[in-house]
């Protein structure tokens, strides 16, 4: 088993405290619209969409991390950590023997996440995600981004740093399936940990690693 943090939120903390947050003031909303009614109506009816999202997502994020407590004790692992001076937050960062990896859960349910290739031999190849036939281009941007500001906190371009979109419940295909786009890993949670032990080793220091990364991404 990893070494974990030792104090913050647990993985998927900040998407359930929003969560709860939307659906409190959902109901108080009713209630006070809704006198007597109130109750009824709130047994009758569901969350928006809007609200229940942050709820699988807080799921997908406390998925992921049960997975990751696999990885062996040379790792260190933290979860939702907050990238200071915005709204978006970082859901794991382990860091061990084959480096540093930056991952993102996606709990999108019976849905294929897809590699699109383009063009070819007479126009520049181009390498697209699609997820249950929808464009995942901001998937693949975010990862990216948060990749650049763990490569920013490490201040270490010697230091190997992979950026994964985990996704969960997903429709994969029997065999097969996981791909790499724009240099983002793009698998299932056992396959992950399966590719973080069996890569190369690099030289790391993993305690100092874990303290620069730590003390740079607060917890959510």
């Amino acid at each position: 088993m990893p070494i974990l943090e030792e104090s913050g939120s647990g993985a998927g903390a900040s998407a359930r405290r929003e969560y709860e947050r939307r659906r409190d003031a959902r109901e108080e909303r009713i209630r006070a619209e809704h006198p007597k009614l109130g109750g009824l109506i709130l047994a009758l009816s569901d969350d928006p969409q809007s609200t229940k999202a942050w709820e699988r997502g807080a799921v997908g994020e406390e998925l992921v991390a049960k997975r990751l407590a696999d990885l062996p004790d040379t790792f260190r692992v933290i979860h939702d950590r907050r990238i200071r001076g915005t709204k978006a937050n970082i859901d794991h960062i382990a860091i061990g023997p084959s480096g540093v990896w930056v991952i993102d859960a996606k709990r999108y349910k019976d849905k294929r996440p897809e590699l699109r290739i383009e063009g070819g031999l007479f126009r520049p190849r181009v390498e697209s995600l699609r997820v249950g036939g929808r464009d995942g281009t901001k998937l693949v941007d975010g990862v990216k981004s948060q990749v650049e500001r763990v490569r920013e906190a490490l201040a270490d371009d010697t230091i190997p740093i992979a950026g994964v979109l985990c996704f969960l419940e997903a429709d994969w295909p029997l065999l097969g399936g996981a791909f790499t786009v724009d240099e983002v890993h793009v698998v299932w949670p056992r396959l992950l940990v399966k590719r973080m032990t069996e890569a190369p080793g690099v030289a790391l220091d993993v305690r100092a690693a874990y303290g620069r990364v730590a003390e740079a991404f607060p917890a959510a």
